[in-house]
């Protein structure tokens, strides 16, 4: 599955590339070549943080799916149960 940015997105993220470019490598890059570098790092790194970040998103909610079954549990055939409650024994 492709990682696909938003439009706003994509544009912020490659004039954030053209920035470090600036500030960090003491060279300007232009915007066609920031945004093939962007969908470089996108489709070669991105799974990565993506898969991490799914992983870490199970790790989080794996123990309270295990408790689900405590938290929601209905006991079946209480019908008798609930209704003796309020009626006289004859």
């Amino acid at each position: 599955m492709p990682i696909e940015l938003a439009r706003e997105d994509r544009q912020q993220a490659v004039e954030s590339i053209m920035r470090y470019f600036a500030e960090h490598m003491d060279e300007r890059i232009g915007n066609v070549s920031a945004g093939a570098l962007l969908g470089f790092f996108l489709e070669e790194i991105g799974p990565l943080v993506y898969n991490r970040a799914v992983a870490d998103a199970q790790e989080k909610l794996l123990p309270r799916v295990q408790e689900l079954d405590l938290e929601v549990h209905e006991d079946a055939f209480q019908y008798w149960r609930k209704a003796g409650r309020g009626r006289k024994q004859r």
